[in-house]
């Protein structure tokens, strides 16, 4: 900083103290309000694409979405095909890397083909808020609905985890994946499905990215205030 400074009197020019804060800022440093808020899309197959083109995914789509909107943000596809809440809070950690300022978690599809105990599912997700509340990341939390063939109490359990460690963490909270697609059991509306009937095709994924895009926005929002 003192190099630049005595550059602007080197050659004789003595400006105003004013003048020269605002050249030396207009140089090295941008406007940090138009700087593009950086999420993490943390999450499995249906984060990552699985099945789709490139464009045709959720984060790009995504993208797409928030640019349509005028929200200057950069979203990151850390989707990973088969993961589990277990495979999101062993790689988390590492993930957040220092330029991310919020983080989408959108994890627990596979603990539930899997028939995981939704105690285990709670307790990774739980870890995975903690870190992102040490590191002073946002958090949206993506909840998914328990399908009913493993009883009413697994669903009850399943379906409770996302609404109270969303208020125990302070995590913008958005209760459905799917609810862009209308409601209802996602496995009737095949529509909206690749023939595998668990990941949306292209017109699917439009319609999951304008019912989640308000919050995703607000997680911006919500990043951009704690700047």
């Amino acid at each position: 900083m003192r190099l630049i400074y005595k550059g602007f009197l080197s050659y004789g020019v003595r400006w105003p103290l004013g003048k020269v804060v605002v050249a030396f800022l207009s140089l090295v440093s941008p406007v940090m309000a138009d700087e593009p808020v950086t999420v993490l899309a943390l999450g499995d197959s249906l984060t990552q694409g699985y099945g789709l083109p490139e464009q045709d995914g959720l984060v790009p789509q995504m993208q797409k979405w928030l640019e349509d909107q005028g929200v200057e943000a950069r979203l990151i596809n850390a989707g990973v095909s088969g993961d589990t809440t277990a495979g999101g809070a062993a790689r988390v950690e590492w993930s957040l890397t220092p330029e991310v300022d919020a983080m989408i978690v959108a994890l627990g599809g596979n603990d539930l083909l899997r028939g995981i105990d939704p105690a285990v599912s709670r307790g990774n997700l739980e870890a995975i808020l903690q870190v992102a509340e040490a590191k002073g990341v946002e958090v949206l939390l993506v909840g998914l609905k328990a399908p009913g063939n493993y009883g009413a109490d697994y669903k009850t359990s399943f379906d409770a985890i996302y609404p109270d460690l969303s208020e125990a963490y302070g995590a913008i909270l958005a209760p459905d994946f799917f609810a862009g697609l209308g409601g209802g059991d996602p496995a009737a509306l095949q529509e909206w499905f690749q023939a595998d009937g668990i990941h949306p095709n292209a017109k699917g994924v439009a319609r999951i990215v304008d019912g989640l895009g308000p919050q995703v926005r607000d997680l911006i929002e919500a990043a951009r205030a704690t700047e």
